[in-house]
């Protein structure tokens, strides 16, 4: 297995691992329950640069040339720059004043969302994406490093605060109800 950056020929490989998981938000940015339409939103913004979901601020785990597992992570500094072209859109052409709060700011790097293939599931590739990220930005840079987990998913916090993350808060995005952690 070998751990890159994305390219854009990743794009829909990334989309679909996405969806994994952050449906609920892409959802809720469409204003219905629509797989096809909400991955299609999703790409759109995958396959482009210079924003939030950019293949560009993406690393995956890939096998033989196929993508088998996608992180999103970016500078927490850069969220409104990077998200401004996603909400224009949203405005334009599914709700003209859906307000988004935000998930991430300056003084940590923001796993945005982490995505494994189903097929590859339980086999470690979600850790090892995560230590990954962990040994370049924390040890690496010295940066911290942050996400948010649904307080639903017990397991993928299990795995988090197995990683060494600590909790820190709370935040609402979007109605869901999220948990920060963050690794210094």
């Amino acid at each position: 297995m070998n751990i890159r950056k994305a390219i854009v020929e990743d794009s829909e490989a990334i989309a679909a691992l996405l969806m994994l998981a952050t449906g609920e938000v892409m959802y809720k940015f469409i204003g219905e329950q629509d797989y096809d339409k909400a991955k299609d939103f999703l790409l759109h913004f995958v396959k482009s640069e210079d924003n939030q979901y950019s293949f560009q601020n993406c690393y995956v785990a890939d096998e033989e040339g196929e993508v088998l597992a996608a992180v999103l992570v970016y500078d927490g500094a850069k969220l409104g720059e990077l998200r401004k072209p996603v909400l224009e859109y949203v405005h334009k052409h599914f709700d003209s004043n859906l307000k988004v709060e935000d998930e991430t700011k300056e003084g940590e790097f923001y796993i945005d969302s982490l995505g494994v293939a189903s097929t590859q599931q339980g086999k470690g590739l979600g850790s090892t994406l995560l230590s990954f990220l962990i040994d370049e930005i924390v040890r690496k840079m010295g940066k911290t490093l942050g996400l948010l987990v649904d307080k639903t998913n017990p397991g993928a916090k299990k795995l988090y605060l197995k990683l060494g993350f600590k909790p820190i808060g709370e935040k609402k995005l979007l109605d869901l109800s999220l948990e920060h952690l963050q690794l210094k």
